[in-house]
């Protein structure tokens, strides 16, 4: 029997195709009239924004003007590189705001994601995203982030893994937002994320940051309104590669990972 969620996941993949289908042909359309190719790129990387904004399915418009969707294997076809998640249930805790700052600015902090598909080891900007890497290390903490599934991972235009819900819908939270920070850190060149870049989620909103993060595996074209506020590791970027690899379950280059990315245990420790 299909459940209500199994429904509104397939209605929500359903809808996705639709669009994908009359933005292809409006895009060729386009061409015939020989559109600028640089203005229309322009309107689909704006409108590509709404990956990590709701990080909600049904509202996403994820198709990219500068090349068709490359499908990714079908999750039959896939081998999971990954393992066995550990036992344990997600806490499902929220708080009414922010806790306080408590960390030391000055001072080196690291996350280290245990996950299903490898560690994820990631050197944090505490004084540059104070408060995001405050509220990281209170999340850690309290086991927020364990046990929790990484919901989307994103192969076509954008290449991000994104993680820190643990509802698992991409609509989870921690019951308090923070701000913006580091908008403007050295490492964002040209509306790009690089490779290795840890950035905050949001709601297209300022200030409207939660508990998700995405993690970049490859060079992205984003504006700068998401909290850069870690790099991953070398051997971190292979496990997000190894992830990558086995593709998102549409076929449409945006969708749930293949691979079973399971945050065993997420730490922050000060160094």
């Amino acid at each position: 029997m299909v459940t209500q969620e199994q429904r509104k996941r397939q209605l929500a993949r359903e809808k996705f195709l639709r669009q994908q289908q009359r933005r292809t042909a409006s895009r060729r359309k386009a061409r015939a009239r020989n559109a600028v190719i640089a203005s229309v790129l322009g309107v689909i990387v704006v409108g590509s924004l709404a990956l990590y904004t709701t990080g909600v399915l049904k509202d996403d418009d994820k198709t990219n003007a500068a090349a068709e969707t490359t499908p990714s294997p079908s999750p039959s076809a896939v081998k999971d590189p990954c393992e066995k998640p550990a036992e344990g249930a997600v806490k499902t805790q929220t708080w009414k705001k922010e806790p306080a700052v408590t960390i030391d600015k000055s001072a080196k902090y690291a996350m280290k994601l245990a996950t299903t598909c490898g560690d994820i080891d990631i050197a944090l900007k505490a004084s540059a995203a104070p408060h995001t890497v405050n509220s990281f290390s209170f999340l850690a903490g309290k086991g927020y982030f364990d046990h929790t599934k990484c919901h989307r991972l994103t192969t076509n235009g954008i290449f991000v893994l994104q993680c820190g819900d643990p509802t698992g819908t991409g609509s989870g939270g921690p019951g308090y937002t923070i701000p913006d920070e580091n908008l403007k850190d050295a490492s964002l060149k040209a509306n790009v994320y690089p490779a290795g870049t840890v950035a905050m989620a949001n709601t297209g909103q300022p200030g409207s940051g939660g508990s998700q993060f995405f993690l970049v595996f490859e060079d992205s074209q984003l504006p700068p309104s998401y909290t850069p506020f870690g790099t991953v590791s070398e051997s971190g970027m292979a496990v997000l590669k190894k992830i990558a690899a086995a593709g998102e379950n549409t076929g449409a280059g945006d969708g749930a990972p293949n691979a079973t990315v399971v945050i065993d245990k997420a730490t922050v420790t000060k160094s």
